[in-house]
């Protein structure tokens, strides 16, 4: 997604050996064709049963 100066990226990072898989949610601002500031958020990906909406995190599929 992006708009203006922000550009956010959604993926997943799996077989990494961890118990579960990142979610990640990357948020850069490019200023003047340049990286000018970036901030991350990770989490744990839910599974079947701690989804309250009943919908993966990401995809359309669960993981396990």
């Amino acid at each position: 997604m992006a708009d203006g100066d922000f550009v956010i990226v959604h993926g997943r990072f799996s077989g990494t050996g961890l118990p579960r898989n990142w979610i990640a949610a990357d948020v850069v601002r490019i200023a003047d064709g340049v990286l000018a500031e970036h901030w991350d958020v990770l989490q744990d990906e839910a599974a079947r049963a701690e989804s309250k909406s009943g919908l993966p995190m990401f995809g359309d599929s669960f993981a396990d």
